[in-house]
């Protein structure tokens, strides 16, 4: 991700990256030290996105967004709603009312996080991206204070969708973000 924006010209199209991760604790580089409570076997890593600490396991969807904002004529601002606007749409298409707050980055579920976000711009190129939990272990959650919040309850698709998988999420979150931005969507 970082070579690839890094090396990217003006002419290197957009991508997304789909990716799942082991188990891990990312510290982002707003994040605070007493804000990792119990890490225990969990590594915790120093990231060069924004934010602060959150989790990623086995069961999340992690949706790298690597965008040329300048060329695309594309501000942060409105690369922040159009990824909480796709979380939103793909969450409704299994009637899963979500919203984002105006106060707090992210999606949420009747007050419960659910999506993540965290995002770095370099040379007016995005990297980094989503984090959407679809049916994982919540525990590590409480192990921090998510996005800097002690005591935020985080949620999962699987909570409202029993058994559902990241590749019945792909499809239709990838399509979202394309919409929302009004990128045509061209498959590998």
């Amino acid at each position: 991700m970082h070579q690839f924006t890094e090396q990217r010209t003006a002419e290197t199209g957009n991508e997304i990256w789909l990716v799942e991760h082991e188990r891990v604790f990312t510290q982002g580089q707003a994040g605070k030290a007493e804000h990792v409570l119990a890490p225990g076997d969990i590594p915790v890593i120093q990231s060069d996105r924004g934010g602060q600490v959150t989790y990623h396991g086995p069961g999340q969807q992690v949706m790298y967004v690597l965008i040329d904002l300048k060329r695309d004529k594309i501000g942060v601002r409105e690369l922040v709603s159009a990824l909480e606007n796709s979380v939103v749409e793909t969450l409704k298409q299994w009637n899963i009312e979500a919203y984002p707050r105006p106060d707090a980055p992210g999606v949420y579920v009747a007050g419960n996080k659910i999506c993540s976000l965290g995002l770095r711009i370099r040379n007016g190129r995005s990297f980094h991206g989503l984090a959407l939990n679809i049916n994982m272990d919540l525990e590590p959650f409480h192990r921090i204070n998510p996005c800097g919040y002690a005591g935020l309850a985080m949620t999962q698709m699987a909570d409202f969708v029993p058994g559902i998988t990241l590749a019945d999420v792909q499809p239709v979150l990838t399509a979202q973000f394309c919409r929302q931005l009004g990128f045509q969507l061209a498959a590998e």
